[in-house]
């Protein structure tokens, strides 16, 4: 046989092994194409790229190894039997971000709309297990029309085999989900129950139930991007954690994302050198707080002056603006940043910032990521609907997220920090580490004002001049308690720092917590209150 190979080879016909490795190529070509050109060319004419093109956009360039490549649906129902494709909608493998390995799925719409098959589940879940086994993120990039109706039960077995191995690796290694077109009913979940989630302005959407469906029921009408458009998620839901320009934008922005996150929870976070001088002094800052504590100023500058370079990744922009969430780097290390914003609703937490800074605390306990917190909070958001609709167990998420945390935690009291809202924002009583205060703090039960109205009530309203006596009460007041050195004498700040020196505290702060151990007693898991 050998022979024969030899001489074919010689007189100019191919072996064997080359029509095989012909049949190879062949078929790599029939792969590559997915639901045809034609197919392809129309979902690039609505601004979308395909499958593919999305793959080369976020991973290092020739990074990507394919896996299942020639999987085929198994499907014999309605007429299936006659209409497979290599791939069955879904592209699935691994590669590099930044030279870090992360596993990869991309639903191809052109095959079959992307829709859901018990092949294509197997597919995904096979990455998603082998992510965890080898501890690296997991990124799914979502373009599905749902289930596969013709599979009818097998797509949704695939669906929920999918759920469970995200709530298995949660905590584990990351989940990112780009949603790249549509993602309607069971499809919504496995996003849901990943860490965070992209969606792509006027291309992408997320519902549970269509607008013909809610037509039908509620008769509301409404459009597919008023329901579940990027923007709907992203400012009224709290859904998704960022609103992208486009897909190229979006693949871009998952791999600025990756460089702030290790792969798993056994990793440190990542470190990126800086030119930016730890000790570094921003004297403006020391005129930066409003004299008047009713004045509001902008936390994101605060943020944006001592982080290294001046960059801060926001997540969730866009939903509950009292606070504000992302990552940045000090001096060359990844933390989380959760900041109260006093130029909306003076910064008062309020069920929706409760549930945004809770989920993101936990995320960087997962995965070992330092959490800084800047405080200038007043308090909870007084108002029926917020207590009718649940602020105390809301509430309570955030406190459970800072109490139950162990990496390193650095707190800083701009400015107010008042009754159960001081207590909540990772005062040392929730195993603060180390807890810092501006001299313009103001750490009290509640503001001057208020303390007076129900202290002095009755000598107020005796006093021969009950407006007179109470601006000296209030003076009084404030003179004892709105100001840091209460709390500094008992302990519950470590230090109180002129404001030029908050980059190189905090650095100070988060080098010497750098090897901390801290743990919870053992348990199965604790009960946040949900």
């Amino acid at each position: 046989m050998n022979n024969m190979e030899t001489n074919l080879g010689a007189n100019g016909t191919k072996t064997l092994n080359e029509l095989k490795i012909d049949h190879l190529e062949s078929l790599n070509e029939e792969a590559l194409v997915g639901g045809g050109a034609d197919r392809i060319e129309k979902q690039k004419a609505g601004g979308r790229l395909s499958a593919r093109e999305r793959l080369d956009v976020l991973l290092d360039p020739g990074s990507f190894v394919e896996i299942d490549k020639f999987a085929q649906h198994a499907c014999q129902n309605f007429g299936m039997d006659d209409k497979k494709i290599l791939g069955d909608g879904v592209i699935t493998g691994y590669g590099r971000i930044n030279g870090k390995l992360v596993y990869v799925y991309s639903q191809d719409f052109t095959v079959f709309g992307g829709s859901m098959s018990r092949t294509q589940a197997n597919k995904i879940c096979k990455i998603m297990e082998m992510a965890m086994k080898n501890g690296a993120p997991v990124i799914g990039l979502n373009d599905s029309g749902g289930a596969r109706i013709q599979e009818g039960i097998e797509a949704l077995g695939g669906y929920a085999d999918i759920f469970l191995k995200n709530t298995i690796a949660s905590g584990v290694v990351p989940q990112i989900s780009a949603i790249m077109g549509p993602c309607a009913g069971g499809a919504v979940y496995s996003p849901s129950l990943t860490d965070f989630i992209f969606m792509v302005k006027d291309t992408s959407y997320m519902f549970v139930t269509g607008p013909e469906v809610i037509k039908s029921v509620t008769h509301e009408e409404v459009t597919k991007e008023e329901l579940g458009g990027a923007l709907t998620h992203n400012k009224k839901s709290g859904v998704a954690h960022f609103a992208c320009e486009n897909d190229k934008n979006c693949l871009l922005l998952i791999r600025e994302l990756l460089s702030f996150l290790p792969g798993n929870n056994l990793d440190d976070p990542p470190y990126l050198p800086t030119k930016d001088r730890a000790d570094r002094v921003e004297e403006s800052l020391n005129t930066f707080i409003p004299d008047n504590s009713k004045k509001p100023y902008d936390m994101k500058q605060l943020i944006n002056k001592v982080v290294d370079e001046g960059y801060f990744l926001e997540v969730q922009q866009h939903y509950a603006q009292n606070i504000i969430i992302g990552f940045a780097r000090f001096n060359g290390r990844s933390v989380g940043i959760v900041a109260n914003q006093p130029q909306v609703l003076a910064g008062c937490l309020n069920i929706e910032s409760s549930i945004k800074a809770a989920r993101f605390i936990r995320f960087c306990d997962a995965f070992n990521i330092p959490v800084v917190s800047f405080v200038d909070v007043p308090g909870f958001l007084p108002g029926t609907d917020q207590e009718w609709q649940g602020i105390i167990t809301h509430g309570a998420k955030l406190l459970y997220a800072y109490a139950e945390a162990t990496v390193p935690k650095v707190t800083l009291i701009t400015r107010k920090a008042y009754g159960g809202a001081y207590d909540v924002m990772s005062s040392k009583h929730l195993r603060g580490d180390i807890n810092l205060a501006y001299p313009s703090a103001e750490i009290a039960v509640m503001g001057a004002d208020g303390a007076i109205n129900i202290i002095f009530r009755n000598e107020i309203k005796n006093a021969k001049d009950p407006e007179a006596e109470r601006q000296r009460l209030v003076k009084d007041y404030e003179d004892k308690f709105a100001n840091p050195y209460v709390a500094a004498k008992v302990g519950y700040i470590d230090e109180v720092i002129e404001p030029a020196m908050t980059r190189k505290r905090i650095i100070d702060s988060l080098e010497m917590l750098k090897n901390k151990k801290d743990t919870n007693p053992p348990k199965k898991h604790g009960n946040i209150p949900l």
